[in-house]
């Protein structure tokens, strides 16, 4: 029987495990850890969207330089995909491979000088890219 005087348990508040351990904070980016994660998430463009969007997912809230070039590189890397995806429906009138190339070239020539840049400590903005992230 429970007690009529004692208050009735929130409904919110999730009940407490003694002894279970409490999720802890990720320690924050040292700078230069913050710089050469935020180089690598340029880089990474070489090989897709997919690696500055981890590296932003899980750096952004560990480093101010991180997450601003994780951004920046992702959606980049946004831009190049839909290039890609316009390159490849436009292959039926054969210009197409045309636009995946340079989409491809493009993608690799300014991922190498955003990731040279930034591994120096300075911010890149990308000539060209839809900036859904922001």
């Amino acid at each position: 029987m429970t007690d009529p005087n004692s208050p009735a348990p929130d409904a919110n508040v999730p009940p407490q495990q003694p002894g279970a351990p409490q999720p802890v904070a990720a320690a924050p980016l040292a700078p230069e850890q913050d710089v050469q994660w935020g180089s690598f998430a340029h880089l990474g463009g070489i090989l897709g969207p997919l690696p500055a969007l981890i590296i932003w997912l899980i750096f952004k809230d560990r480093g101010a330089f991180t997450n601003t070039e994780g951004k920046e590189a992702l959606n980049f890397q946004i831009t190049i995909f839909m290039a890609y995806v316009v390159g490849w429906i436009l292959t039926f009138i054969l210009i197409g491979v045309v636009v995946v190339w340079a989409a491809w070239i493009l993608s690799v020539v300014f991922s190498i000088i955003a990731f040279l840049k930034a591994k120096d400590g300075q911010h890149y903005r990308y000539p060209f890219a839809i900036r859904l992230i922001k």
